[in-house]
């Protein structure tokens, strides 16, 4: 009486109650309950308050075992909903649920199309989808996919699930239909996924040049490092005979493209994958090319400076000078002077300690 809108209070009498009464008290106790309705439509209000109406239609279903009330409770919270401004994609599957229980799918899928009609959520759509594909009617999970990617075309999970769908099917010029449709869209969550998926597709159906094409196609969107070395990686594992040098070309590309990198590091990251390579299958003449395109690895300093601008010291830092870099020659032959003036200086100090054996030991 104090907070009617105290619901952890409202499941405690709930529990208490539902231990020892019988139902018509436990259905007077739950209908005092949902009649506080939270006084704002905001859903942080409500996400306590539904789970009145859910533990009542379990209640009605598995307590009382009356179905045509459980329906009611169903029916009377999915109305109650501002579905305008939220809803609660759990009930409505925990109501279409209920109904398949009962064995009435007509009710369930008309419980399920209103929900994404009035209220359109990615869990609804896949609970709906998830509920045909059980049922084997891929007729209507098309129209359910292609009704989803209306509603949001930047998720690449379902650009994916709808192409595996229909190559499960066996309509494999569909689902390569469907990853264009994809790819062509304008902002998409994970495109790295949705390409990789789309490779793989083509690699799985053996379409080499059609995956070659891809790789091509991804490449002037981006020059990610990964992207290169997956493409190499593919030629290699295409099973022709020309595909070591296919192999070797791709890295050779890579190698041109990514020389103005900012990112020193992917560019070692290309450099050693190739090295790897050639060390399985080059000859001595590519393992020679390829350990003098390695870059050297020096340890530099740099400024540091806080946020109000003031000094605040060293930091050291580690920086690769690649030899094919023009601009990095005057560095080598630096460094290359460097190491052998300090390899003068360890043989100076070593011959300093070492006893000069020319000297008779025996002269006083």
């Amino acid at each position: 009486k104090a907070n009617p809108h105290n619901y952890d209070a409202w499941f405690d009498y709930l529990r208490l109650v539902e231990s020892d009464a019988d139902a018509d008290t436990v259905r007077e106790v739950y209908e005092r309950a949902i009649a506080n309705v939270p006084p704002l439509q905001e859903k942080r209000h409500w996400k306590r308050y539904i789970y009145l109406w859910i533990n009542y239609a379990l209640y009605e279903e598995l307590e009382a075992k009356d179905p045509e009330r459980t329906r009611q409770v169903y029916q009377a919270c999915v109305e109650l909903l501002p579905h305008k401004k939220f809803t609660f994609a759990k009930i409505w599957l925990l109501y279409a649920q209920f109904e398949i229980r009962q064995k009435n799918l007509p009710l369930a899928r008309r419980a399920l199309g209103t929900s994404i009609g009035k209220c359109p959520k990615n869990k609804l759509f896949k609970g709906y989808i998830e509920l045909e594909l059980q049922l084997r009617e891929f007729d209507r999970c098309r129209k359910l996919y292609e009704k989803f990617l209306e509603f949001a075309p930047e998720n690449c999970t379902s650009w994916i699930k709808f192409a595996e769908l229909e190559t499960i099917l066996g309509d494999i010029d569909r689902a390569r239909a469907i990853y264009e449709l994809a790819i062509g869209q304008p902002r998409l969550d994970m495109p790295e996924v949705l390409w990789k998926s789309y490779i793989d597709f083509e690699i799985e159906q053996e379409e080499y040049e059609n995956t070659r094409n891809l790789y091509r196609r991804l490449l002037q969107r981006t020059q990610h490092v990964k992207v290169w070395i997956s493409f190499a990686q593919f030629e290699l594992s295409a099973g022709k005979e020309e595909n070591l040098p296919r192999c070797r070309q791709v890295y050779e590309e890579a190698n041109k493209a990514m020389r103005n990198c900012e990112e020193k590091e992917e560019r070692v990251m290309l450099l050693e994958s190739w090295r790897n390579f050639e060390q399985e299958f080059g000859t001595d003449t590519t393992k020679e090319r390829i350990n003098k395109l390695m870059p050297e690895k020096i340890k530099k300093r740099r400024k540091l400076q806080a946020e109000d601008g003031s000094d605040a010291g060293w930091e050291e830092y580690y920086d690769y000078i690649f030899p094919e870099d023009t601009a990095n020659q005057p560095n080598l032959k630096l460094l290359a002077m460097a190491k052998l003036w300090k390899k003068q200086q360890q043989e100076s100090e070593a011959a300093e300690t070492d006893p000069d054996k020319d000297i008779d030991e025996s002269q006083p």
